[in-house]
């Protein structure tokens, strides 16, 4: 916990969107809208610089949270903790290779969710003098950091190798060609065991408590940087 550089409170209390923030849920829609939109940009942004327009010709390679949000997917992470974004159309075929093409696609989903919370951890000290600013600045402040929450819980979720999350995409790619393709056609049955690690990783708090260390691990890097930026 560092020293608040104005005096006061910091925001140690702050830090992760599942450790008891008392905001409201406009701020907690704000934050959704964030990261669910980068997540999803990323995704496609990756294939057309890999030369796959689908995404483009489909309007997804937008800031415009509305071309990625799924309604039910968002009600779901807003009220219970675990929801879904649109999945931004990528044709693999496309793809001078198609197994590292969807690789580095799915790979980009994650990695933009990092990086965003890099970027928001690397404004403690600022963050923490907004938070005694005002009212307005109380609440900017604490929306901003439980962004970074937020994007590290999508961004280390997403990673698991579980259909259809990314991180199945990013191991598959690393099997052999037939494995891989007969692996892609039952895909969809991977919402099983996907069901079954969010019932069980929850109730047995093992998959918060991956998330909170890797969120300490984030925080504690970035806060000399910060110091040092802006102290």
């Amino acid at each position: 916990m560092c020293k608040n550089p104005a005096g006061g409170e910091n925001l140690g209390g702050l830090t992760t969107i599942f450790g008891g923030l008392d905001w409201t849920i406009l701020l907690s829609v704000v934050s959704i809208l964030i990261c669910l939109t980068i997540h999803e940009l990323a995704h496609g942004a990756a294939a057309y610089a890999l030369g796959v327009d689908t995404a483009k010709e489909m309007g997804r390679l937008t800031l415009n949270p509305i071309r990625h949000i799924d309604p039910i997917g968002f009600v779901m992470l807003l009220l219970v903790g675990f929801g879904w974004a649109r999945p931004v159309p990528v044709n693999m075929w496309k793809f001078q290779n198609p197994k590292f093409g969807m690789a580095i696609t799915a790979m980009a989903g994650p990695l933009s969710n990092f990086i965003l919370a890099t970027v928001i951890f690397l404004l403690r000290v600022p963050l923490e003098r907004l938070l005694l600013s005002g009212e307005v600045g109380f609440y900017a402040a604490r929306a901003i950091w439980a962004t970074g929450g937020l994007s590290v819980f999508l961004g280390v979720f997403n990673l698991f190798p579980i259909p259809p999350l990314d991180g199945s995409k990013m191991l598959f790619a690393l099997l052999p060609q037939a494995a891989y393709y007969r692996l892609m056609r039952y895909e969809r049955y991977g919402m099983f065991l996907l069901f079954a690690l969010i019932f069980f990783g929850f109730r047995t708090g093992f998959l918060l408590d991956i998330m909170s260390a890797v969120t300490t691990w984030m925080q504690g890097w970035t806060l000399p940087v910060s110091l040092w930026l802006f102290s």
